[in-house]
């Protein structure tokens, strides 16, 4: 039986760009910017020394709970910030990550995306989308490879085509 090769890893499918807001950024900025990169969550970064460091995550459903509970129970003395609101150490991976640990955890975890990140540093972000696609290439070669094995080419088809 044929081998198939390892499965891919988050460094090999992940978003390199990721628009990121800092921990400063007020809670309309950072609706705005959801809205305006049409994302439903951000990555919380500080930059520093030319590293983006990791510091939380915030979504769209973060903004909605604040929101609404600063509207109807009456604006907050401090005003919402990212640094306030964010959901500090994010579930993360590392751009070794294999294909089937994060089908793993999106199936049993619900996340619709994940921070890879490598010491600290934001290095990217990968979806259940992006998994998913990554996942169906696999198992396509598969199936691939499996009727490869279980119907090889004839010997004389192989001479004709090659005359």
């Amino acid at each position: 039986m044929t081998e198939l090769p390892p499965a891919p890893t988050a460094g090999d499918f992940m978003t390199r760009h990721v628009e990121c807001v800092s921990p400063e950024m007020s809670l309309a900025a950072i609706i705005e910017f959801l809205e305006r990169h049409e994302v439903s969550n951000a990555p919380v970064v500080k930059e520093r020394d030319g590293r983006r460091l990791l510091v939380g995550f915030v979504s769209e459903r973060d903004c909605l709970e604040f929101l609404a509970n600063d509207s109807f129970y009456g604006s907050p003395a401090p005003p919402r910030t990212a640094e306030t609101m964010m959901r500090r150490h994010p579930v993360c991976v590392q751009p070794d990550t294999e294909l089937f640990t994060l089908a793993s955890i999106f199936v049993n975890h619900g996340y619709r995306h994940l921070p890879v990140v490598e010491n600290g540093d934001l290095l990217g972000i990968v979806s259940r989308r992006d998994v998913l696609k990554a996942m169906n290439d696999y198992y396509q070669r598969e199936i691939r490879d499996r009727n490869r094995e279980l119907h090889p080419p004839e010997l004389a088809e192989m001479i004709q085509q090659r005359l």
